[in-house]
């Protein structure tokens, strides 16, 4: 299953298969069993391109939420749910002989210590968040042109800063009783698109 949900996320990405039909036949059915963290960004992208943005943020909350439960402060080179059962957080000394996260884990030579727990493709919810959740995408090379098109999901309001050539932009969307207003603060010289949130 691993193989075949990220094989049909990177389909999608690569436009040679239909976004909601893979998220419908795969994806959502058993959201994180196709997830690692090298090839995770890609099968939120394609929940987020079939507009199943709450089961994106949930995969986000189950998968790299775990690792957060257990003490981490950045995301690691390698992950499986079923290490979390049971596990003592990274930040608590184990007793000799008890179960370690870290030292008893790890897949292929990695095993024993020898996987980061600060890696960076493991970051795939940040690009995931800024531009689907936050909806900031850019429309003109060089980030002369950016779109806002926030997609809140279940979130009563999010809000986060996207980096440009410029300086940073600043965007925060919140629901309200019509839909989800925006704020935004950008540097000169970047143009500003705002499409109505969801």
């Amino acid at each position: 299953m691993r193989a075949a949900a990220t094989a049909a996320a990177l389909s999608v990405f690569a436009g040679l298969a239909d976004a909601a039909s893979v998220n419908a036949a795969l994806l959502s059915r058993e959201p994180v069993r196709g997830v690692s963290t090298f090839l995770g960004y890609y099968l939120l992208r394609a929940r987020g391109d079939a507009g199943d943005i709450g089961g994106a943020l949930d995969l986000v909350r189950t998968y790299w939420g775990a690792m957060l439960d257990l003490g981490a402060t950045t995301f690691w080179e390698d992950f499986d749910l079923a290490w979390a059962k049971g596990a003592l957080p990274i930040d608590v000394l184990p007793e000799r002989g008890a179960y370690d996260v870290h030292g008893d884990n790890g897949n292929y030579c990695y095993r024993g210590f020898r996987h980061s727990l600060c890696h960076g493709w493991a970051s795939g919810p940040v690009p995931f968040l800024s531009e689907y959740v936050l909806g900031v995408r850019i429309a003109k090379p060089g980030c002369k042109k950016l779109i806002i098109s926030p997609a809140l999901g279940d979130l009563e309001w999010a809000e986060g800063t996207v980096p440009t050539p410029y300086g940073d932009v600043f965007v925060r969307h919140e629901r309200d009783g019509e839909g989800v207003r925006t704020c935004f603060r950008a540097p000169d010289g970047i143009e500003i698109s705002v499409a109505e949130g969801k």
